[in-house]
Formats: structure tokens, C-alpha cells, sequence
């Protein structure tokens, strides 16, 4: 039986989805693939279970035949770590992980584990991700992102953490390159990792449709209120602006699948967005939403034309600064409703990830 531990340099280096990836690739060598996430530190309620998200989107997706709650056997919620500092019981946590290990682990050929956040995260309660891949005895593929001397840099401190365990990498993926600048990167980082004796296994150019939020996601994450429009909750966003200008110099700087922001008493942006939605998408002018903030409502004549319209509007109490600062800094995640999502991150790992050698070291 084979194992493989996900770990990554740091948050939102696109861990979990790269997981997925290789997971639907791997299928066509493995009959039986099975999934854990040991310490999750975002969970939902799920079948009566406290399970981290990154469980139930991969459960959903590949339907695995084990129970969901094998996947997380420790879900780190509001207050654990402070009373393991208290009272530390290690015994208590190196069980349940290898009891649902086991689990996991009796019918499967190959099992993907899948680590939080870097190297080190879980020291606090004695379980680093590094000392967890050591328990698991798994090989570790990390994961890092950016570009040249970051990843790099950022590897061998991981790495560091790892070596000491006992853990042995295979390799990295470096995941989110810019396009303009993949081929240079993509070779001295080769080069570079090479140098610390690491192996480079794959580099995944950055695609913006992977963390462009649906209209309905935004409207879930941040509580909105739909004006109207709720049926085009799938609309992407691809980008955003702020209709605090005069409108002919804001809509200057729409694109493909824009969110526009604009405080609720701004009628003449409203109205303006409602005469641009008559225009024919194109690949590079289209409104996904405009999102009116302040909790105003504009007046009955605009709601009746924004009912006629073909764009979603919805409302937020906040100001607009807020509302911007808010969805700047929104950390989007795959959900398994995402089809088109999940098919672009399977073509990607196939085409940019390094399949075979992956194979050959596990």
C-alpha cells in the first residue's frame, strides 16, 4: 500500500487542490484511492461529525466508500489548543490518527494524506505535519508558490523540519506562476531546488479562474441580500471595481465577468450598469453583478429596471470601503458543486505535473 503526504510551504499555496488533481489522475493506476486530512483546522458539520472542509470536498468529489469521519480524525476547533497546553495528551491524538489511518488504509491501494498549512503547524500540540508524515511512514510531495527565490527559500526551511522526523520528500510542485514569466521560472527554480538536491516534479502556471468566487459564493461568505438576479448565482467574478467616479470613467475599466461596487444611492452608476447589460458579452466586456453597499435601495424606477435586466444586484450594510477590503481578501476554496473548476484542475496537474516520476518514487 502506498502513501503520499500533501504538504505545503505555507496557506493558499493550492494544497488541497493539487491533492484533488493527482487523486483524479492517479485513478488510472490505482483501484482503490483513499483520503485523509489527520488535523484539519477548518471543519463543518457533516453526518453528525466535526470534519474539515478539505474532507467533505474531496469525499464529495471521489466519493470515498469509508465513513466521512475517518478522513479528520482531528478537527482543531475554538479553544482545543488552549486546553492542550493545559492538560497535553498526545497518546490520545496519535491514536485516533492511526486508528482512522487503518481504516482508511484497509481498502486502499494508494492513500493521499494531506497536511495543514507548513511543516511545522501542529507543533503546539505535538503533532507538526512533519512528525505526522513520520508517524504515517509516507513520503512527502510539497507544495509552494510564487516565484524565484520564494519557493526556494521557503522549501528548504520546510524541508529542514522534515529531515529531522524522518520524513523523507520526493520532491515539490511549485503551484500559481505567473504565465508572462512561467518558462524563466520554471527553470531556475528547477535549477535552484536542484542545487539543495530537490527534485522539481511539476510547475503549474497561475489560472484566476481557480480563485474567482461565483456570485452566489460571494453572496454565502459575506451574508449579501439579493436584489434581484438569484438565478444567476454561478455568474463568475473575475474582477472588481468601485463606482465611486463619475460612470463613463468607472465603466472605462470593466472586463470579462466584473463585479461592480457602488453605495445604493448612486443612481446614475446603477442606472448606467442597467443600459451596459444590453451589450452582448464579449471576451472582454461583461458585468457579473454590482453590489450595492450602504443598505440603501435605490429608487422604485431603478428597481423596476434592474427586475427587467439580465445581471444579478445585491445589497450589503457595510460601507463600500468595507465591502471592497472584505472581498480583497476573500480566500476562495473549490467547492464540488464547481464542475468546470475541478475538470481545468485535473487537465492542469496532468499536463504540468510530472505523473511518472511521481509513480516512480512512491
Amino acid at each position: 500500500m502506498k502513501k503520499l503526504f500533501i504538504a505545503a510551504t505555507s496557506q493558499n499555496d493550492g494544497k488541497t487542490t493539487i491533492a484533488l488533481g493527482l487523486i483524479l489522475n492517479l485513478r488510472k493506476y490505482f483501484s482503490n484511492i483513499g483520503f485523509i486530512k489527520p488535523i484539519g483546522q477548518r471543519y463543518l458539520l457533516e453526518e453528525g461529525f466535526k470534519v474539515d472542509e478539505d474532507s467533505v470536498l474531496m469525499e464529495k468529489v471521489c466519493n470515498f466508500s469509508v465513513p466521512l469521519n475517518f478522513s479528520n480524525p482531528i478537527a482543531v476547533e475554538r479553544g482545543f489548543t488552549e486546553k492542550y497546553i493545559k492538560e497535553p495528551h498526545p497518546d490520545v491524538i496519535t491514536s485516533q490518527i492511526l486508528d482512522s489511518f487503518e481504516r482508511i488504509s484497509a481498502s486502499s491501494d494508494l492513500v493521499i494524506i494531506e497536511g495543514t498549512g507548513h511543516a511545522g503547524v501542529g507543533s503546539v500540540f505535538d503533532h507538526s505535519n512533519a512528525k505526522v508524515a513520520k508517524l504515517l511512514d509516507a513520503k512527502v510531495l510539497m507544495i509552494s508558490s510564487g516565484g524565484i527565490g520564494r519557493p526556494i527559500d521557503e522549501v528548504a526551511i520546510n524541508k529542514s523540519l522534515f529531515d529531522k522526523e524522518g520524513a523523507e520528500m520526493l520532491g515539490v510542485i511549485v503551484n500559481k506562476v505567473l504565465k508572462k514569466k512561467y518558462d524563466k521560472i520554471a527553470e531556475l527554480v528547477s535549477l535552484g531546488l536542484k542545487r539543495l538536491g530537490i527534485e522539481e516534479l511539476g510547475t503549474i502556471p497561475y489560472n484566476p479562474v481557480l480563485s474567482a468566487p461565483t456570485v452566489g459564493q460571494l453572496k454565502e461568505e459575506m451574508n449579501l441580500t439579493y436584489i434581484t438576479g438569484k438565478e444567476k448565482k454561478n455568474n463568475v467574478i473575475e474582477k472588481v471595481i468601485v463606482g465611486a467616479m463619475e460612470p463613463e470613467d468607472a465603466f472605462r475599466y470593466i472586463e470579462r465577468n466584473t463585479l461592480v461596487i457602488t453605495p445604493g444611492d448612486r443612481e446614475d452608476i446603477i442606472l448606467t450598469a442597467i443600459e451596459s447589460s444590453v451589450i452582448p458579452d464579449t471576451n472582454n466586456y461583461s458585468i457579473a453583478a454590482v453590489l450595492l453597499t450602504g443598505g440603501m435601495m435605490p429608487s422604485k424606477k431603478s428597481l423596476e429596471m434592474m427586475k427587467k435586466v439580465r445581471i444579478p444586484f445585491l445589497m450589503a450594510k457595510e460601507d463600500t470601503y468595507t465591502v471592497a477590503s472584505t472581498i480583497y481578501n476573500l480566500n476562495i476554496k473549490l467547492r464540488a458543486a464547481d464542475s468546470e473548476k475541478i475538470d481545468l484542475v485535473k487537465d492542469m496537474v496532468a499536463q504540468y505535473v510530472d505523473m511518472d516520476r511521481i509513480l516512480a518514487y512512491v
